[in-house]
């Protein structure tokens, strides 16, 4: 998405979003009645934020960026800009007297690779002094003047080099990709915006006080541009895992705070009874030192969702209809049995490079007979097949491990001890999956990732300066240069820490990257 008429609205745009430059007594406009109804994505953000939220994204800038003004070093980049593209600005003069509190960004036309249509409003608190800051900038580099022209009484200028339009109308100075997408939205100005569309309404009804940004996600919408159709195995996987994406929506919004960046999510990806429950036990009980640690609860009941889904639909060229559970029992493996003793489900990986990387992911199950016998019924039916490579572990743990070049230099092991079951990488992280060690619960960062979630239940933990480490070692060398000029801002998180949990007919996820 390219916009060169005005590269300095454009960049103000997308900077002003965290800067918090100046201020305004302006009430604020709701960009998404300029948003043509249906639209698949829609971004909103505070461009001038104030009090409290102002002095948190200024203090994140500070930490993160080393920037002590945030605001006036985007308007001294921005007047640089357009000092370099021949078109001198002043912004207090030229933007700062009519720039009001709130922006918007909706996309469409997306072909399953990139979208084709985009239009920006962005509010103003005085028309006439935005239309003079248009008539003023209406040029090309070449001198050229724009194209005027008008759609129901609204005027607006095209750039002739790029068809991108610009006007004001309804307190708001509009950019769009071309000129349809600028009449789209001024008859979405007219009646049946976004703004009034019931799946948008009911997305963003919930939304967090404090955000300085959102994104709303009509994701039936997007699979319907880009084709409407979705492959077999992918469907029976969807309808497997209750998920269903022709009908849901979602948003995000970030909060920031004075030492966190706060993402929250809500969608209703998962039809009419989102996943519940609280796994935080079981992922505080996860290896101290683990550099990513994840936690499900109810692992067990979408399980035996999933595999009752595949069995009465078959996967088409591999398992017919009605097969799965009757082959697997006759091989000794009752997958009904097994679901429903599972319950919930942990997983994590530690390390700092590929020589040394390690993890497994841990099962919770209602008996430690039913563990064992699983595992042994897993291993059986694999040497059965003739699977090569697979040798049964003794000792302490109960259970089997696979050895396979794809596989890297160590075994893929599932062992089952007491009432869990662990498939690991490597020996050393079933004794640490599956051994009564030091746990996350214990870990000083682990404790401010949970005090920092508040209420509600983490099931996610990234040891920012681990995960950190790994990834330096981990990234291709082509990818290197990139990677190495986010390391300075990767740096400064301490930890991530994500929660979850449902809220009525809404699944909701929380993320919180803590600054140091």
């Amino acid at each position: 998405m390219k916009v060169r008429v005005f590269p300095v609205v454009a960049a103000l745009l997308g900077l002003l979003v965290i800067a918090g430059c100046g201020g305004s007594s302006s009430s604020p406009g709701d960009p998404a009645t300029l948003a043509p109804q249906g639209a698949p994505v829609f971004i909103e953000a505070t461009i001038q934020p104030q009090g409290e939220l102002k002095e948190n994204v200024e203090t994140l800038a500070e930490s993160i960026g080393g920037i002590d003004d945030l605001g006036e070093k985007i308007v001294s980049e921005a007047e640089k800009a357009a000092n370099s593209s021949g078109k001198p600005l002043d912004f207090d003069k030229e933007i700062q007297p009519w720039l009001g509190d709130q922006a918007g960004l909706y996309l469409e036309g997306y072909d399953g690779d990139e979208f084709h249509g985009y239009g920006v409003a962005i509010e103003v608190t005085d028309s006439d002094e935005a239309r003079e800051f248009v008539d003023k900038h209406s040029t090309t580099s070449d001198g050229e003047a724009f194209e005027k022209g008008s759609d129901e009484g609204v005027d607006y200028r095209v750039d002739p080099g790029d068809g991108t339009v610009i006007g004001v109308f309804d307190d708001f100075l509009v950019i769009a990709e071309g000129l349809s997408s600028f009449e789209a939205m001024v008859a979405a100005s007219q009646g049946d915006s976004l703004a009034e569309d019931a799946e948008y309404g009911d997305a963003t009804t919930d939304a967090p006080s404090g955000s300085i940004a959102s994104v709303y996600v009509d994701i039936g919408g997007l699979v319907e541009e880009s084709g409407g159709t979705i492959d077999q195995e992918t469907q029976t996987f969807l309808d497997a895992t209750g998920i269903e994406p022709k009908e849901a929506t979602a948003l995000a919004s970030i909060v920031p705070g004075s030492n966190q960046v706060e993402i929250d999510v809500s969608s209703n990806l998962s039809g009419e009874n989102p996943p519940s429950g609280d796994a935080s036990k079981l992922l505080g009980e996860l290896p101290a030192g683990a550099t990513v640690a994840i936690a499900s609860a109810e692992f067990g009941d979408r399980f035996k969702e999933a595999i009752d889904e595949i069995d009465a639909n078959g996967i088409e060229g591999q398992i017919p209809p009605h097969e799965l559970k009757k082959t697997m029992k006759a091989a000794g493996i009752d997958l009904e049995k097994i679901a429903g003793s599972v319950g919930n489900l942990g997983a994590f990986a530690e390390g700092t490079s590929e020589s040394n990387l390690g993890g497994a992911a841990i099962l919770e199950v209602k008996s430690a007979n039913e563990a064992k016998n699983t595992v042994a019924n897993v291993g059986l039916l694999l040497r059965a097949a003739k699977t090569p490579g697979v040798t049964a572990v003794g000792g302490k743990y109960s259970g089997f491990s696979v050895r396979n070049s794809d596989l890297g230099p160590k075994p893929l092991v599932v062992a089952a001890s007491g009432e869990r079951i662990a498939v690991a990488y490597g020996l050393p992280a079933v004794a640490k999956a599956l051994s009564s060690g030091a746990t996350l619960a214990g870990d000083a960062t682990f404790k401010e990732a949970v005090k920092a979630l508040g209420s509600t239940p983490i099931s996610g933990f990234v040891d920012g300066p681990a995960a950190l480490r790994l990834a330096s070692s981990l990234v291709p060398a082509d990818k290197k240069d990139g990677f190495d000029k986010t390391k300075p801002y990767l740096s400064k998180i301490d930890f991530i820490a994500i929660g979850g949990g449902s809220a009525g007919d809404k699944s909701t996820a929380t993320l919180i990257a803590s600054v140091k």
